[in-house]
């Protein structure tokens, strides 16, 4: 779910704003290779924004796991007893009776103990690690991959048909992102379709107001 979150909002983000920043200066009435190199400039930028940014965020998770973990791992030096009770509790919170909660886990203890409390008291497993660099290169690249969508449209089309090429093109490639991400997720794909492209149609729509506002004034 990780590697879907950070794909699924690299690539929207990839659409959107390159779309978004194409349409602006396109309704500006600026040449064909301008608006190119925009997009361009765009995707290059965002691509370094986004992997930056989850590098980051993603970060900063790993530096808490880490810290928790650390913390867990002194009390187990310190209080052993308690932390066999904690866990024991866990377990009977989650329906174990209390003789057979005491038994998995001292079992589980005698086995890992850190690793039993990482992963049924902290919630910290290895499949679901914060890996910074490896969310910062799905970001980047998913971005990359988003925005090369609209830039395609942008070198193939006439520029009397440039606004609502792109415009058109992107809420389709909008919508079947949603689409593929919400059933990824086991959620209802029409729903995730409508969501992203609403958001999407509403970005490139004031967008395009604003470069068209431009243009008149220039």
């Amino acid at each position: 779910m990780g590697w879907l979150r950070a794909s699924v909002l690299g690539a929207n983000d990839g659409i959107v704003s390159t779309a978004s920043l194409v349409l602006g200066v396109a309704a500006a009435h600026a040449s064909g290779q301008n608006i190119l190199i925009a997009g361009i400039a765009g995707l290059v930028a965002g691509s370094m924004s986004m992997a930056a940014g989850e590098y980051v965020s993603v970060h900063s998770q790993a530096d808490s796991e880490h810290a928790e973990l650390e913390r867990e791992h002194h009390e187990l030096q310190t209080d052993v007893e308690g932390e066999h009770k904690e866990l024991a509790s866990i377990y009977v919170g989650r329906g174990l009776e209390p003789a057979l909660a005491k038994q998995v886990a001292e079992q589980l203890m005698a086995h890992d103990a850190l690793d039993a409390h990482a992963r049924d008291e902290l919630g910290i497993t290895e499949a679901f690690k914060a890996q910074p660099l490896q969310a910062a290169g799905a970001s980047a690249l998913s971005f990359a991959v988003g925005s090369a969508l609209p830039l395609l449209v942008v070198a193939l089309t006439p520029a009397a048909m440039l606004l609502p090429l792109v415009f058109i093109t992107s809420l389709v490639f909008l919508a079947v992102l949603g689409a593929v991400a919400a059933w990824a997720g086991g959620a209802k794909m029409g729903v995730g379709a409508m969501r992203i492209t609403f958001w999407g149609a509403l970005a490139m729509a004031i967008t395009t107001g604003v470069g068209m506002l431009f243009g008149v004034s220039g």
